[in-house]
């Protein structure tokens, strides 16, 4: 709709207004804090139980924190003559809560001193603020330029076609303060409110119907129709609300009917296998190079276990055993001749020829001979010289006896052949074979002596 062809319905709703209706009686002064509870009691009720209202609040409570404090149905008790009691008491008491919290205090006068725009912004973020209660605290208590519009004038502006649907929902009618002055701004919105209300109380009213139709014409037809849509709307809304409650209703004993059979029969669980992860690239190489570091240490365990296990010899004793045989072979190399001429001697000394024995039998009848004619000093002598052989030869046997010991302390490693070799061997030129020759060299000289 043209801005000019809106602002010449609205100079005709004025005229019409004026011509079915009187204007209000001036409002008294009050603070700020009354008239935003006063408006949020006038929203689409009479002015007159507006103020009935009003005055038993200030009657039935102390003050308006005990207003605050107090449930709704309470205040709908108090507010009961008004047409929607509990609508408007939780509306007064939800402006009560924001202005406490946004102020902390009841006294708003210090706002009519500031800026228009931030008292209006104040008034705007509180959540029971409705347009028409912010409004109309404008035009009353800040003095404003600002035309209160409830939903029952609202339905005259749709009607009369002012407004459009959508500029209904936003609860604003552009270009209203500009067709209606600043200084008739209190007594239009007093007369709208006057005809709104009785059309909202009554829709059959005659003088409302008649105001309507001097607007612009078919406005009453119009109503017929938007109210007839309303009531389809709201039946459309019951029996979707009815039909939701129905398949609550069945879906709840579904659920329990679901619920007894489990209980009756409850179903076997199965083992729900886990998805495999799929892993990038490096990470899946890195965790098989884990896994194979793993069995590699798990085999060097197990190997390191069976040699544990299993009884070893000592790898010293094989050692020992090359070392000494590297010594036998090199002490056999230098000891064979030494035995194999101990056994020469001994076979040697085993074979005597007939010569010899015939000497040594001359020999020992030569000792037996003289020995028979020889005088006892000279008797005394050889004995005293055979003690002192015999005692040399002892010794000789002793120093023999100790040397053999230490050799066979420091060569532990040596044969038995080759020590009993030795001993023979020993004993052969410390034994027999000296005192053979003793006697021989004792005969000769008793030989050699002539008899006297």
């Amino acid at each position: 709709m043209s801005a000019t062809k809106r602002a010449t319905l609205i100079g005709k709703l004025n005229t019409a207004l004026k011509k079915h209706y009187k204007p209000l009686p001036t409002q008294p002064a009050r603070p700020l804090l009354e008239h935003v509870l006063y408006a949020s009691l006038l929203e689409d009720t009479p002015a007159d139980l507006a103020d009935e209202g009003m005055a038993k609040c200030e009657q039935e409570f102390y003050d308006w924190n005990e207003v605050r404090v107090t449930t709704v149905t309470e205040l709908a008790q108090v507010l009961s003559r008004l047409p929607e009691p509990v609508v408007a008491a939780r509306r007064l008491k939800s402006n009560l809560q924001a202005i406490f919290e946004e102020f902390y205090t009841f006294d708003l006068d210090h706002l009519k001193k500031e800026n228009l725009g931030k008292a209006v912004n104040k008034f705007e973020k509180m959540p029971g603020m409705t347009p028409f209660v912010l409004s109309y605290t404008v035009q009353q208590g800040l003095g404003g330029h600002s035309i209160p519009i409830d939903y029952s004038a609202m339905v005259i502006m749709l009607c009369t076609e002012i407004a459009s649907q959508q500029e209904a929902n936003s609860g604003k009618v552009p270009g209203l303060e500009r067709a209606i002055p600043k200084s008739k701004g209190s007594e239009f919105s007093g007369l709208l409110h006057q005809a709104a209300v009785a059309l909202n109380k009554n829709v059959k009213d005659k003088s409302a119907r008649a105001f309507i139709d001097a607007v612009s014409k078919g406005s009453s037809k119009r109503l017929d129709e938007w109210l007839a849509s309303k009531k389809a709307a709201k039946k459309r809304v019951v029996k979707r609300k009815i039909e939701e409650k129905a398949a609550a209703k069945l879906a709840a004993e579904a659920a329990e009917r679901a619920a007894i059979e489990a209980a009756k029969n409850p179903p076997k669980k199965k083992k729900v296998k886990e998805p495999v992860k799929e892993l990038p690239a490096a990470e899946a190489a890195a965790k098989e190079t884990a896994k194979a570091a793993a069995k590699k240490a798990a085999a060097s365990k197990a190997t390191k276990k069976k040699a544990a296990t299993k009884k070893v010899e000592p790898a010293k004793k094989p050692a020992k055993k090359k070392a000494e045989s590297k010594s036998d072979v090199t002490k056999k190399a230098t000891k064979k001749p030494a035995v194999k001429k101990a056994k020469a001697s001994k076979k040697a000394s085993k074979k005597v020829t007939p010569a010899k024995k015939a000497a040594t039998r001359k020999a020992t009848t030569a000792k037996k001979s003289p020995a028979k004619k020889a005088t006892p000093t000279k008797k005394a002598a050889s004995k005293k010289a055979v003690s002192k052989k015999t005692a040399k030869k002892t010794a000789k046997k002793a120093a023999t006896k100790k040397t053999t010991k230490k050799n066979a302390v420091t060569k532990k490693t040596t044969s038995k052949k080759t020590s009993t070799a030795k001993k023979k061997t020993v004993a052969k030129k410390t034994g027999p074979a000296k005192k053979a020759s003793s006697k021989k060299s004792s005969n000769r000289k008793l030989t050699k002596r002539k008899p006297r």
